[in-house]
């Protein structure tokens, strides 16, 4: 890995993005493993990946020495059962092993950036604003204003505007007690720190955001809009909320070191992200896009690129696409700089069930580089590429 990696230039980095083209290949996240390992030792102190960032507090407390074994953690840790995937098991596992016996400031931490929705679905935000409303010790009582978990949380409250409930009075009330819980964290920072900690401040204000932002997703699901400009919508919502939570993630971890984000290509790219299945087709700006601009040189994309896979049964690139161009001088894996990438045609043999997103010129050029998988089964079989012993971290 390191020889590989060693040649991108990380000197004023403090985002490394690394996207991966397809959820489903888990080549690309036993590099990413490797990656971090490599990156820990370079200074390095935390990784974002795309998954719920309340629920990814359990495995940042783990990979600290907290309570718990592997197994539960990974199943309350992750959303959209990422936490099943085996290289996010092994992730997690080395990281406690890593952290095992290191000062609090030079261990690694552990973050999600995403929020819990699906493309049809998204629950209620009541847990997260019952935590932040305990943290601040208001008589509040919320049951009211929320009702069942289930009128929000149900596919017809995204998918039909008028099943939502993002847009009922009590949904209004619902904001503005979050938007006044919020100024009042804020303005009693100093009090609330110094009677909990900063960690547990951080910890209501991560809730608290996280439950404006399923309150705002469910507002644009309450908008009567044809369904393609609902999902742009909801799409480019959900991934403002992302790049609003990875820019926190950098306030807290900006004076312990640089962070690798390890995302869908489409969340991290420069260029607006685009998806179509039968009639539907959406475009919406992804969260690269609002984190690039604003971090400058200090963003730096990888994007991932898939010659074939059999966890997808993707075959060979046909000639002429950049995929086969990067096939003829990648025999595993490897990173290039994507100047140095020849221009070629879009790969049209991929399914939208295969959640493989081709290389575009867009997409490329706008890279930094590009780390390239010729053949995913060869990269999975190679090993554990986490430098994780077989058991590790799942003892309590």
């Amino acid at each position: 890995m390191r020889q590989d990696f060693h040649d991108l230039s990380l000197a004023s980095c403090a985002v490394l993005a690394f996207g991966e083209p397809t959820h489903r290949e888990p080549a690309f996240g036993w590099l990413r493993n490797e990656m971090f390992a490599d990156l820990a030792d370079r200074g390095f102190r935390s990784i974002a990946l795309e998954t719920d960032r309340v629920a990814a507090l359990r495995i940042d407390n783990f990979v600290k020495g907290g309570d718990g074994d592997l197994d539960e953690v990974a199943r309350e840790g992750f959303s959209h059962d990422f936490g099943k995937l085996e290289t996010n098991r092994h992730l997690i596992a080395w990281m406690r092993d890593h952290n095992a016996g290191l000062p609090p400031q030079e261990q690694l931490s552990f973050h999600g950036f995403d929020v819990p929705t699906e493309t049809t679905s998204a629950p209620s935000p009541r847990h997260c604003l019952e935590y932040a409303r305990d943290y601040l010790g208001l008589d509040l009582d919320l049951a009211g204003l929320f009702g069942a978990d289930e009128q929000w949380s149900r596919t017809e409250a995204v998918m039909d505007p008028a099943m939502s409930v993002g847009a009922t009075p009590e949904a209004d009330r619902l904001r503005s007690i979050a938007d006044d819980m919020l100024t009042l964290l804020h303005s009693n920072a100093a009090e609330r720190i110094a009677q909990t900690s900063r960690a547990e401040w951080l910890r209501a204000r991560t809730h608290l955001t996280a439950g404006l932002g399923l309150l705002r997703y469910h507002r644009q699901a309450a908008q009567r809009l044809e369904s393609n400009a609902r999902l742009c919508r909801l799409f480019a919502t959900r991934d403002s909320l992302m790049a609003q939570n990875l820019l926190d993630i950098r306030s807290i971890e900006g004076r312990r070191g640089a962070t690798l984000v390890f995302a869908h290509n489409l969340h991290l790219q420069r260029t607006p992200s685009a998806w179509s299945l039968g009639d539907l087709s959406v475009s919406w700006p992804g969260a690269g896009t609002v984190v690039a601009p604003l971090l400058g040189e200090q963003y730096v994309f990888v994007v991932g690129s898939l010659g074939r896979s059999e966890a997808i049964e993707l075959g060979a690139p046909e000639p002429g696409t950049y995929e086969s161009r990067l096939q003829d001088r990648v025999t595993e894996w490897g990173v290039s700089p994507t100047d140095t990438v020849v221009a070629a045609r879009c790969r049209t043999d991929a399914t939208p069930q295969q959640g493989y997103f081709p290389l575009d010129h867009a997409t490329l050029t706008t890279a930094d580089a590009v780390l390239h998988v010729s053949d995913g089964a060869a990269v999975s079989r190679a090993g554990d590429c986490s430098r994780v012993p077989a058991g590790a971290g799942s003892g309590r």
